[in-house]
């Protein structure tokens, strides 16, 4: 199946919500080529991206999923490969 290389890029507003997202992003593991996270104290939320390589559907599923969690947006961006 081709994959495509894209980036989450994720805000989290609320704290609550974190142990549910990193559930999800080790349930997506093997997709996974590296994250990095940023907490923004002045604003008290938490900036996160995760760099993925895998279909696209399993990309839009994690992406989705992650959007549905209180307090935390997602947004992806696709590699034009």
């Amino acid at each position: 199946m081709e994959t495509r290389v894209a980036i989450l890029s994720i805000i989290v507003e609320q704290p609550d919500s974190v142990e549910r997202l990193n559930d999800l992003l080790h349930e997506f593991r093997e997709y996974i080529i590296g994250r990095m996270g940023l907490p923004y104290r002045e604003k008290d939320m938490n900036i996160i991206c995760v760099a993925i390589d895998a279909p696209q559907d399993v990309t839009s599923t994690l992406s989705g999923k992650i959007g549905q969690l209180q307090g935390i947006s997602a947004k992806t961006v696709y590699s034009k490969k």
